[in-house]
């Protein structure tokens, strides 16, 4: 006997809510982690997601070892609706920094090739006069270079006319004294790793930082064969972006640029926060050492401010103390490290506690009006109460 189509409609719905729902958690996971708080997650991305600001995401928490990981909603919602997936792969904008950019730099410095203190016309040139000669390879890494945020989007198409725009460009502030978010930084940087190295700067992450990490979903402009995993971001140009980067400026460098561009997966990000809190190994191999770790990752500058004059504390690559560490919560100490992308994914890590928070979703699709920043606070605080066997302390705003 059919069913009737109104009781298809109702099983589908009922189906469609369990989904979202925390499940029982295994007795492995239960020990480490309070059922209780992560539903607090489930509830807080249903919210989210009900008013507009992302179609789905992927959490991943882990401490000591052991992970909970969950996929919430929609992959997409046009031109198609898919659901997300664990192994969902993101445009994930900025993380680009932290995990390509500054390990490629950091691998160079192992290996002998620069110095963090190098000045950046060692390397580049043409990057001379007007306090060009001051800026330092750390000041671009931490943000202290005083480059403006970005290069205008006109007037150039091109890796190579980006960069002779970015040469260009002329501090607004003596190097080495204000906190100023630049992707300009990461371009040069990008640059430098590239005439080091001798070859373009995303096969060289390919073969010295996600090949050895066995990041398999991990690298610029994912193939064809992958894009039916990708989350696509915004329409232009009559068209969604979907395995084709959304930063204006690295997509008229081809999809490849030191500042964004990385497409990944949770799966792939976590083996790379586990090799940090693990001081540079993971499953018994080296990939980094433990000091080019402990330098990448401690306070660089611990006065620096920002030019509203706001705490601004960095670590190579990382953020720690400034007005975009939103991911850290409300409990993960200071000294803690992540980062954020404008797409909407965050990564904060915390060796000490042995934790690291990932937060994947394409807040931008698919009108562009998404916004995550008090959900990521909300998801990392959510997080560090979810652990049973690890105190924090009080709340702290």
């Amino acid at each position: 006997m059919a069913r009737p189509p109104f009781l298809i409609a109702l099983v589908l719905l009922t189906g469609c809510l369990r989904w979202s729902e925390t499940q029982p958690l295994p007795v492995s996971q239960a020990t480490v982690f309070d059922f209780n708080q992560l539903s607090k997650i489930d509830e807080a991305v249903g919210q989210a997601r009900t008013g507009g600001h992302l179609p789905g995401a992927v959490v991943w928490i882990e401490h000591r070892g052991t992970a909970y990981t969950k996929a919430y909603g929609n992959l997409s919602e046009q031109p198609t609706q898919a659901l997300a997936q664990g192994d969902s792969i993101y445009d994930v904008a900025s993380l680009t920094k932290a995990v390509a950019t500054t390990p490629a730099l950091l691998r160079l410095w192992e290996q002998g090739k620069l110095a963090l203190d190098d000045p950046v016309v060692r390397h580049l040139p043409a990057f001379t006069g007007n306090r060009r000669d001051k800026v330092t390879i750390r000041q671009l890494l931490t943000h202290s270079s005083g480059l403006r945020p970005d290069i205008a989007l006109a007037g150039w198409n091109g890796h190579d006319e980006c960069l002779a725009k970015c040469l260009a460009e002329t501090p607004r502030h003596a190097p080495g004294t204000v906190f100023v978010y630049s992707d300009i930084n990461f371009q040069l940087l990008d640059e430098i790793i590239r005439r080091i190295a001798g070859q373009r700067f995303d096969a060289f992450c390919q073969r010295e930082i996600f090949g050895p990490l066995k990041m398999i979903d991990t690298g610029f402009n994912p193939p064809t064969s992958k894009l039916p995993r990708v989350a696509p971001t915004t329409r232009e140009a009559a068209r969604w972006l979907r395995g084709q980067v959304h930063d204006p400026r690295a997509r008229k460098t081809s999809g490849v640029a030191g500042h964004a561009g990385l497409f990944t997966t949770a799966p792939d990000l976590a083996r790379f926060c586990r090799m940090i809190i693990n001081g540079g190994t993971l499953d018994g191999v080296r990939v980094f050492q433990k000091n080019t770790v402990a330098e990448w990752t401690r306070v660089q500058n611990p006065a620096q401010k920002d030019a509203k004059d706001r705490p601004a504390q960095r670590a190579l690559g990382w953020d720690i103390g400034s007005v975009y560490n939103s991911p850290r919560g409300r409990l993960f100490p200071h000294g803690s490290f992540g980062h954020t992308g404008f797409t909407g994914p965050s990564m904060w890590i915390d060796p000490l506690s042995g934790t690291f928070v990932l937060f994947l979703c394409n807040r931008l699709h698919p009108d562009g009006k998404g916004n995550v920043i008090q959900l990521r606070k909300h998801i990392g605080t959510l997080a560090a109460q979810s652990l049973r066997q690890y105190d924090f302390g009080p709340l702290r705003d």
